[in-house]
């Protein structure tokens, strides 16, 4: 039974472990990247169009200014000119044009359509793979669906570091150094937190 009981939480340990390595590794690395934030160099590419909406739909925006609501016509006229994809509940309305605001993970787009002339100008930044992964560590404009792995990886994480603890009380006795090096891993962020966090 106490051998059933251990083979159980070694399972549930390599299979938390190999679930979370990943992203472990993931959030280990953008650590390092955002702590050091001002010594990484970007080179944001900045990327822009200018271009006249059609007459047709031009015909319609003070319909669809007075609902604030963007038509479908309109919508998939945007994202296949400027090659974006976007929610029609993104839009923004003024009296005198609509702004659409397209955040991302590592950059970000936006455009302006002047509701009377239909110019529209469409801006896209890209501030490179680091800042992507960083925004990614952060779950900053990265969707419902990263929001949820980050939350289940926490859980599995948390599944890992427990199982590790419990096979550290299991195997202490023949391993003497088990409990020193354990509270060494729990006093260093604890004494750098309450002496030299200011």
């Amino acid at each position: 039974m106490k051998n059933l009981a251990i083979g159980t939480l070694r399972q549930w340990h390599w299979v938390s472990s190999a679930l979370c390595l990943a992203g472990m590794l993931l959030f280990a690395v953008t650590g390092i990247t955002l702590n050091h934030a001002t010594d990484i160099e970007a080179r944001p590419q900045v990327h822009s169009i200018e271009l006249e909406l059609p007459e047709e739909l031009l015909a319609s925006l003070p319909a669809m200014a007075e609902r604030e609501m963007l038509d479908e016509p309109l919508h998939h006229w945007l994202q296949d000119s400027l090659g974006v994809r976007f929610a029609t509940q993104a839009a923004e309305w003024s009296d005198s044009e609509l702004y659409i605001g397209m955040p991302r993970p590592g950059g970000d787009a936006w455009l302006t359509l002047d509701l009377e002339s239909g110019e529209l100008f469409f801006e896209s930044t890209d501030r490179g793979w680091i800042a992507y992964a960083n925004d990614l560590h952060k779950g900053r404009h990265s969707g419902t669906a990263w929001s949820w792995f980050m939350d289940i990886f926490a859980a599995v994480c948390i599944v890992f570091a427990l199982t590790g603890l419990l096979l550290l009380v299991r195997q202490a006795r023949s391993r003497p150094t088990t409990w020193p090096v354990t509270g060494l891993g729990l006093l260093i962020p604890l004494l750098i937190a309450l002496l030299l966090i200011h």
